[in-house]
């Protein structure tokens, strides 16, 4: 976790104060790169994957609303759009266009969004055990039932309070715990980054459990695919064997990406950039060094 030169940076995207970090290049050989996290994370996931890349490309990693050192939304809305309007205000006021975008997860979802909604700002897209089509596999439920479930859920939210740990080393061991996959330098960097002290000196995460709440109104499946078949620069899917259901890449869902590679990395998990961090660049480099 040596990377060099990062600078924190704020900005604002619907009212909210949202961060993100910055790994200055000064060749930049190969432009701008953005790495968007995935739920429950933070910016400073990255910090490996940015080693490799930081000689040939300025780093911008931000801490999507909610997380990290971004504020939290007054009320309860965390939905996909939110977070492409966060990312096309960070690449618009920071003129990075045209970006190589990468994402993971949740982030590897918006990523993919984004680079339908906007295919001339995206210059490269690499998702890494990107979320595919759930609604697809959910039991389908007519509109008033859905809403209710959302009520509900919404409502249980309201009396979940953040989880307050004694100390940072009790955050690291429940880190270690939910992934014994991490070595001791990895759950800590991601628990140092990842955490705040209250004011009782006690620690809890930095993310809002609202994040949890996609509302019914979420977007559908049949907008997804038409917004992938928008994408036209390059797409890298990276995913592992070990990973989640229904990922981008899985079942038929390659047919919607006009220049798409898949690749899955064996015995590695969903936070693949952690389990095996040599495997997943060298899926990226030679793509990210191709022409076109």
């Amino acid at each position: 976790m040596n990377t060099v030169g990062c600078v924190s940076h704020i900005y604002f995207s619907q009212r909210l104060r949202l961060h993100y970090v910055e790994w200055p290049c000064q060749q930049a050989s190969k432009g701008n790169m953005v790495l968007v996290h995935g739920i429950q994370d933070h910016c400073r996931t990255w910090d490996d994957v940015v080693n490799r890349f930081q000689a040939d490309f300025r780093i911008i990693a931000p801490d999507l609303r909610g997380h990290g050192d971004s504020e939290w939304v007054t009320g309860s809305a965390y939905q996909y759009l939110d977070y492409v309007y966060d990312l096309h205000q960070l690449i618009q006021q920071a003129k990075l266009a045209p970006v190589t975008l990468v994402g993971h997860s949740m982030g590897g979802a918006i990523a993919a969004l984004f680079a339908g909604i906007f295919p001339a700002m995206v210059e490269k897209l690499i998702v890494i055990e990107g979320i595919g089509l759930w609604s697809d596999a959910m039991p389908q439920t007519d509109p008033g039932t859905s809403i209710r479930e959302w009520v509900g859920n919404t409502h249980a939210l309201s009396a979940r309070q953040p989880r307050r740990y004694a100390s940072l080393e009790m955050a690291y061991r429940r880190m270690q715990e939910a992934n014994p996959q991490l070595t001791e330098a990895q759950a800590m960097h991601l628990t140092a980054h990842g955490s705040n002290q209250n004011e009782d000196g006690t620690y809890s995460w930095k993310y809002d459990n609202y994040i949890f709440n996609f509302s019914s109104s979420s977007v559908d499946s049949e907008v997804i695919k038409t917004l992938w078949s928008a994408i036209d620069c390059p797409v890298l899917l990276i995913n592992a064997e070990n990973g989640l259901e229904h990922r981008i890449g899985h079942g038929d869902t390659l047919q919607y990406f006009a220049d798409v590679r898949l690749t899955e990395l064996p015995d590695v998990g969903h936070w693949t950039y952690h389990d095996d961090l040599e495997g997943v660049v060298d899926c990226m480099y030679p793509f990210l060094c191709a022409q076109g």
